[in-house]
């Protein structure tokens, strides 16, 4: 009984840090939620419950809703044809050359958000046609999220030793592109699901970047957001951050499962493959075929 009783002390202070960070995370989040859905966010509760807000966001607002989605649609789309053709290059030769271009990928992640932006309006602001376009903001936010997709689905390929895979293929006559398609991809699947969730999740809630690269009429989500609580409108801030959960929640729900699905489908393909070679069972009293045919002869 003695052994017990240090685990079982261990496990309830492990479970109340856990539940205190878990609180420490999400209260502020349902404060702010409920803020949104109040009529006066002095007064509290007490004021009672209203969805006018949610009204007004939707109908000041909702163009930053679709932007910042087809944004973050545009911005996966495009770092995956990007992202993974270069960690797939990367993984297989592994050089100086090749670990110089993946640091200099993360440059993007590690140098302030204002700094890439002020880059790029030196670099392109001269492009009036470009730079009152969605597509500026497209470019900065594929610069900040394109090494998340590299490290991911160049860490899968690394696990897996993809040249050892080529090379087989490779044996068997499959070209190039070939490979590519029928053994990288679908190798590296759960690399790629994980990189385009925090793509996708990074480029809708990017502000720093976007502040500097946005115009009037290309404002997203999060500029939105930011603007409305800087002109002291709380009620409407707290609605908008309501806009931004419901629509950001089932989008990570969503490819969280399809990557679970993956998770489970690649644990199971090594038991249906082994189940399907081994042979049948015979009937009690019949010899296999083999020893059958070493009697006979």
């Amino acid at each position: 009984m003695r052994p017990s009783q240090p685990r079982r002390a261990g496990y309830w202070l492990q479970l109340a840090l856990t539940l205190l960070v878990c609180a420490f995370m999400t209260v502020p989040v349902v404060l702010s939620v409920l803020a949104g859905l109040t009529n006066n966010i002095f007064v509290g509760l007490s004021s009672g419950l209203t969805t006018r807000w949610l009204v007004e966001v939707w109908s000041l607002y909702r163009n930053t809703i679709f932007l910042s989605l087809g944004i973050a649609l545009a911005c996966l789309a495009c770092t995956l044809v990007i992202g993974v053709p270069a960690a797939y290059y990367m993984a297989l030769r592994r050089n100086r050359m090749t670990r110089l271009i993946e640091e200099l990928l993360m440059l993007p992640v590690a140098v302030p958000g204002l700094a890439t932006a002020l880059g790029l309006i030196l670099l392109y602001g001269s492009w009036q046609g470009l730079r009152t376009s969605w597509l500026f903001i497209l470019i900065g936010h594929v610069l900040f999220t394109l090494p998340f997709m590299v490290r991911s689905v160049l860490a899968i390929l690394s696990a897996i030793d993809i040249r050892t895979l080529e090379d087989a293929a490779a044996s068997l006559g499959a070209r190039r592109m070939t490979r590519f398609f029928t053994v990288v991809l679908p190798n590296c699947r759960q690399g790629i699901l994980a990189g385009a969730l925090m793509v996708v999740t990074l480029s809708v809630g990017e502000f720093n970047l976007t502040w500097m690269l946005h115009t009037p009429t290309t404002q997203t989500l999060p500029v939105g957001l930011a603007d409305s609580y800087a002109s002291m409108r709380l009620e409407i801030g707290s609605a908008y951050t309501i806009v931004f959960f419901v629509m950001i929640i089932p989008m990570l729900v969503f490819m969280q499962a399809v990557s679970a699905l993956g998770a489970r489908a690649r644990r199971h393909a090594p038991v249906a493959e082994a189940a399907h070679d081994e042979p049948a069972a015979l009937p009690q009293g019949t010899l296999s075929p083999t020893v059958a045919e070493r009697r006979h002869a």
